[in-house]
């Protein structure tokens, strides 16, 4: 099998793609889910899910959890120093591949090719121009479950933060909205669906605007 990591976000995309590579007939071994993490405030960077919550959703998984700590204020070039650090290490244990959960967006997809090229790496996309709402349709019949943890309030009303990631969300949706969130229009958390062996205890605690614009639902 082929060794690969997997570039963790805790969210319903990284929890679809990964479920999509456990389906490859054990082509792949995944050792490592990789999480970027922010120093000063010790939380999954853009989700705001608290560090040990992630902890937990990786014993959950059964996978090692590797984290890259950046500064909240780190540039692209910091993210990519820290990034490129990590994987050549993972080159030393004859890990050559990393996957991700990215759906459509193209010049993401090709930054991403462009900075794994660069250390000798490649880049999987098991998600890649799957149909949005079939796959948040899928995602919900799978027995997935999560928890909406950040909401772009240009796009979406602060409200929608906190909400369970179900079908009354899904319908409740302006047509703007991907029903996936591809565009960064909302982040979630997953505490329960098949790749997971238990169900995750949480509470949903209060909501803060940061920034003047990104709601972020508490969970602990």
């Amino acid at each position: 099998m082929e060794k690969i990591v997997f570039s963790w976000s805790s969210g319903k995309d990284s929890a679809m793609g990964l479920h999509e590579i456990f389906k490859q007939n054990n082509r792949y071994s995944v050792e490592k889910l990789l999480t970027t993490v922010s120093f000063e405030h010790d939380r999954v960077c853009m989700h705001g899910v608290k560090n040990e919550l992630l902890i937990k959703q990786a014993d959950a998984i059964g996978i090692p959890l590797e984290e890259v700590t950046i500064n909240s204020n780190a540039s692209n070039s910091d993210y990519e120093k820290a990034m490129e650090k990590t994987l050549l290490a993972f080159k030393e244990n004859g890990i050559f591949t990393i996957a991700f959960g990215d759906i459509y967006l193209e010049e993401l997809k090709e930054y991403r090719i462009k900075n794994m090229e660069k250390v000798g790496f490649k880049a999987l996309f098991p998600l890649w121009k799957r149909d949005t709402a079939e796959l948040a349709k899928a995602f919900i019949e799978l027995g997935f479950k999560a928890i909406v943890t950040c909401v772009d309030t240009n796009v979406l009303d602060a409200s929608y933060a906190g909400r369970i990631y179900d079908v009354k969300f899904l319908a409740d949706l302006p047509n703007s909205v991907d029903p996936c969130g591809e565009n960064g229009e909302f982040h979630t958390f997953v505490y329960e669906g098949p790749i997971l062996k238990k169900r995750l205890s949480i509470e949903i605690g209060n909501t803060v605007l940061r920034d003047n614009r990104f709601a972020f639902c508490d969970l602990r």
